[in-house]
């Protein structure tokens, strides 16, 4: 009898643990994959302005020599690959409080800069988003990310309304208190009262001082990306 119980007491344990390892697998990836909403994709000029660009007209347009500042319609956040007990996840958080100017001088950029409040981005989740604030970035002591350009930018030509033109931006990125070289590409479209600039710059969060979170069944890749769709007014 007692013999029996202890068969049944193993074979109940066995059941519970299999159990628990098939929730610890399959839970995630149902979340993952039918729960979770997808995350957004990446800042585009495809992407409606929040001024109007609803012109049709194909003419040059407003002459854009002189100064201009970063307005309404502009956004900023990063863009990160993750592993999340142990499924792929893209994890994204972005902020519209971004400022910054710009110097343009015949089809070149020749200066500018943006900055971006880092506590006042959101992601999908409340978790994350107190980790970034934390521990990630420590945005009390840190609580900006600037850019700023150390060469022109030469656009090629002053493209008409509803055009955009490609070009390669060089300059110092500064986060988390470490400031370092990049260059990225970017585009830039004319809208009927100003132009957008959108592009993507590459981090290694180590060249940063940042400890790319791993923890509690969450591990982070070591690169991300900051990604950035601005909108330019008349200074």
């Amino acid at each position: 009898m007692a013999g029996s119980i202890r068969r049944h007491w193993k074979r109940w344990l066995i059941a519970g643990a299999a159990t628990v390892a098939v929730l610890c697998t399959a839970g995630p990836f149902i979340y993952i994959n039918y729960v979770q909403d997808k995350p957004p994709a990446a800042l585009s000029l495809d992407d409606p302005p929040g001024s109007d660009s609803s012109g049709s007209s194909s003419g040059p347009g407003e002459d854009v020599d002189g100064a201009w500042q970063v307005g309404s319609g502009s956004q900023a956040g990063y863009r990160v690959d993750e592993v999340l007990f142990g499924q792929n996840v893209t994890a994204v958080g972005r902020t519209e409080k971004v400022t910054g100017e710009l110097e343009i001088e015949g089809n070149r950029a020749v200066s500018g800069s943006f900055t971006v409040d880092l506590a006042s981005v959101k992601s999908d989740s409340d978790q994350r988003d107190g980790q970034f604030r934390g521990r990630v970035m420590n945005t009390e002591r840190y609580p900006e990310a600037t850019f700023e350009l150390t060469e022109p930018v030469d656009f090629g030509s002053a493209p008409a309304v509803g055009e955009q033109v490609g070009a390669k931006a060089s300059g110092e990125l500064t986060v988390h208190g470490e400031t370092n070289p990049v260059s990225f590409e970017l585009d830039a479209q004319r809208t009927a009262d100003g132009f957008r600039v959108n592009g993507s710059i590459p981090v290694t969060f180590a060249d940063y001082g940042i400890q790319a979170p791993d923890f509690g069944g969450i591990a982070v890749e070591d690169e991300g990306n900051i990604e950035f769709l601005l909108a330019f007014d008349r200074a």
